[in-house]
């Protein structure tokens, strides 16, 4: 009776334990799955160029928050002017132009070393899917087109030919704007009024214009080459794919004509991607190389913005 009582104890406590079993994952498994939530898939050639544009895209936004407010409230307020001038309101207009040029003083004091205050900018981004071998094509084709006098074909081509972030920027200056409020002030106490609203009217005209050209291209190649540098180690085949594009959006900068007159710079940081592609298949100490190429390729993308 105790031995029986003893054998279905047993068997009780051996079928709880293998139930337990059947329900927890085995540890090398559980490990593995955790591994696998941890790790996730290298990003796309594609994914890292488009992310390398957006964080260009972010930093020219960036520059809103650097326009001078005062200059763009005086702005604002010349064409309030020329409103209540157009109204034949002329003390009004007076009274505000005061402090129009009250404002343009206070500016002048905050920036004697500076020409151009920006007051407006805007991002236009102008892409192309082309490769290499089809831009060459196109180049050959507008190259024919104004060969048969057909410009205006020419022009509607090469507009398809551009890889690049634009950031325009719209200045007010100093060096003119406050003396033409002056002079329009001046006419307008003397009875002058339409030699007023012609002077405020070409003052607000004269605003300055620049473009920052940034070319997509080396955008690109500059984030590609980064991300192969993180995993040149531990992913050769990737790391060697993300070399592959950054050649390929060189050779795009370059027929593009962004620094059509820098073919030596062209040449030098294809050979030091070619270089790197070569010590990833070998011994792969290509730390120094990858730090070296950013470099190289970061004060060209700069000394061609800044050109």
């Amino acid at each position: 009776m105790v031995l029986k009582k003893s054998a279905k104890k047993t068997g009780f406590l051996a079928i709880l334990v293998a139930l337990f079993f059947m329900t927890v994952p085995s540890g090398t498994g559980f490990c593995q799955e955790k591994a696998a939530e941890k790790k996730a898939p290298p990003k796309t050639s594609a994914q890292v160029s488009k992310g390398a544009v957006e964080k260009e895209k972010k930093k020219a936004a960036d520059i809103k928050k650097e326009l001078n407010q005062k200059a763009i409230k005086a702005i604002a307020d010349t064409y309030k002017v020329l409103d209540l001038l157009n109204q034949k309101k002329s003390k009004e207009a007076l009274d505000l132009l005061k402090k129009v040029i009250g404002e343009l003083e206070v500016i002048l004091a905050a920036n004697k070393n500076v020409s151009l205050i920006p007051i407006n900018s805007y991002t236009v981004v102008v892409d192309t899917d082309l490769t290499p071998k089809q831009i060459a094509e196109k180049i050959t084709e507008v190259k024919t087109k104004l060969n048969h006098g057909d410009v205006q074909g020419a022009r509607i081509l090469l507009d398809t030919l551009q890889s690049e972030i634009d950031i325009v920027i719209e200045n007010l200056p100093l060096a003119t704007y406050p003396d033409a409020m002056k002079l329009a002030s001046k006419y307008i106490i003397d009875g002058k009024v339409d030699e007023a609203k012609s002077v405020l009217q070409i003052a607000l005209n004269s605003m300055v214009v620049k473009k920052i050209v940034i070319p997509i291209p080396l955008v690109r190649a500059s984030d590609l080459i980064a991300e192969a540098s993180k995993v040149a180690k531990t992913d050769k085949e990737q790391a060697l794919k993300y070399l592959n594009e950054a050649k390929r959006q060189l050779e795009l900068a370059k027929i593009l004509g962004y620094g059509k007159d820098q073919p030596k710079v062209y040449k030098d940081l294809q050979e030091r991607i070619d270089s790197i592609k070569k010590e990833i298949k070998g011994k792969n100490k290509a730390a120094k190389m990858f730090e070296e190429l950013l470099k190289k390729l970061k004060e060209f993308k700069e000394r061609l913005i800044s050109s």
